[in-house]
């Protein structure tokens, strides 16, 4: 059983006994420490850390460290001689649980580098954290532009998409086909805020107008009031800034006051593959969302969804293989260090670039955002599937540089790779 520290609340001390961990592949944990060169403590260790029981448990969860596992047995299992280790953990959607756990990963258990970070308020607080700790945060769950923003980090990266992003993406597609006028649903906490700004000072940009908005709790159950006021507002689009449950449950309620019927649209803001099955094409067909990455695109990507496929009973979304290549990645850089020291890590993770199924031709900006081209997406209609995971029509690809925003336009101080 996991030692947890006394003055730990009952929550943290709960999730810390119940941390997982588990070392990849187990022939790996063989290699001789006299081999393993340039790893200060003979093994490389990763930690994935996310909502595996709450309102993102689909969205990331254990399909997440599914993903890990696979870049560490793609990668062969080893890094200069020396085993490679994935841990992982259950934050609750809790800045201080995860902030806890990661303290502990790091002060204890020796953990080089925390990855995944579903939640932007985890995401901030363990990214903050590893500042202080010198180790290195990649973050593929949380949304926040802030992460590469106002509160970037010399060590921390953000990898698989951003609020901006989607803002750009469908929040672009949908002013473009005549959507001027937006309702704002938003989930009331960092993520929910920073999309609703992105959505708001993008719409404004193109010509539109925001007329309203409300703001809901994590993990809310009724709707009602909320679909009310944005039906009420008359607004073209009603824009959820929300994800997972909140958005699936919100999607199914405004289908019950028949809200698209009477003509608005609905943008789903950050809504993936894994929540557009779990709702059904039936009522999920129409809408237009924005992803980093779809098993269908080519060749490449449908041979890793059958492979993922094969281990999770699902089809990865952007999340799931986001965080395959920010692991894949990490690897790549300590290979190239010759070393697991952070800062020697850090360099080369800031100039190499990134090739994989995930993403082509990817660079990393200064303030630690990857930048990939993004895709716009319409679900189908149920008569236009061919299979339970034939979801998307492409509309759009959406070049990285349109996507993200500009280092001089990110509100980042970071100018070189160098640590403080």
């Amino acid at each position: 059983m996991t030692t947890t520290r006394p003055g730990l609340g009952r929550a943290l001390a709960a999730a810390l006994s119940t941390a997982l961990s588990t070392a990849l592949p187990a022939t790996a944990l063989l290699a001789s420490p006299v081999a393993a060169q340039g790893i200060s403590d003979g093994a490389v260790r990763i930690g994935i850390l996310n909502d595996q029981s709450g309102v993102y448990a689909e969205f990331g969860g254990r399909s997440s460290i599914e993903a890990a596992r696979m870049a560490v047995e793609d990668f062969g299992g080893s890094v200069n001689g020396a085993p490679i280790e994935i841990v992982s953990a259950d934050h609750q959607n809790k800045a201080d649980i995860a902030s806890g756990i990661a303290r502990q990963w790091y002060d204890r258990d020796k953990v080089d580098a925390i990855m995944e970070l579903t939640t932007s308020s985890v995401a901030l607080a363990v990214q903050g954290l590893s500042k202080e700790k010198k180790r290195i945060t990649i973050t593929t769950g949380a949304a926040t532009s802030d992460l590469t923003g106002k509160q970037c980090s010399t060590y921390g990266y953000h990898w698989a998409y951003d609020t901006r992003a989607l803002a750009v993406g469908t929040g672009g597609a949908l002013v473009q086909q005549g959507g001027n006028t937006w309702f704002m649903l938003t989930a009331d906490y960092a993520f929910g805020h920073s999309l609703e700004a992105e959505v708001t000072r993008y719409v404004t940009s193109k010509g539109g107008k925001v007329v309203g908005g409300v703001r809901h709790p994590l993990a809310a159950q009724d709707y009602s009031s909320f679909l009310l006021q944005a039906q009420g507002s008359g607004a073209k689009v009603i824009g959820l800034a929300n994800a997972g449950l909140d958005t699936s449950n919100a999607i199914k309620q405004a289908a019950e006051y028949g809200i698209t019927q009477g003509g608005q649209r609905l943008a789903a803001l950050l809504f993936t593959l894994a929540e557009v099955h779990g709702l059904g094409l039936q009522v999920a067909q129409g809408l237009t969302l924005t992803e980093g990455w779809y098993w269908d695109l080519n060749d490449e990507t449908r041979a890793f969804g059958q492979r993922f496929m094969k281990r999770t009973g699902k089809m990865p979304n952007m999340v799931h293989t986001g965080t395959y290549s920010a692991v894949l990645q990490y690897l790549k850089a300590v290979k190239a260090a010759g070393t697991d020291e952070t800062d020697a890590v850090n360099a080369k993770l800031r100039t190499m670039p990134v090739d994989d199924v995930f993403a082509k031709g990817g660079t990393v900006l200064p303030n630690g955002r990857m930048v990939h081209d993004m895709y716009l997406f319409e679900v189908k209609k149920p008569a236009e599937s061919k299979g339970p995971w034939d979801l998307y029509r492409l509309l759009a690809t959406i070049p990285g540089p349109e996507a993200y925003a500009k280092l001089e336009e990110s509100g980042c101080t970071l100018t070189t790779a160098r640590a403080p």
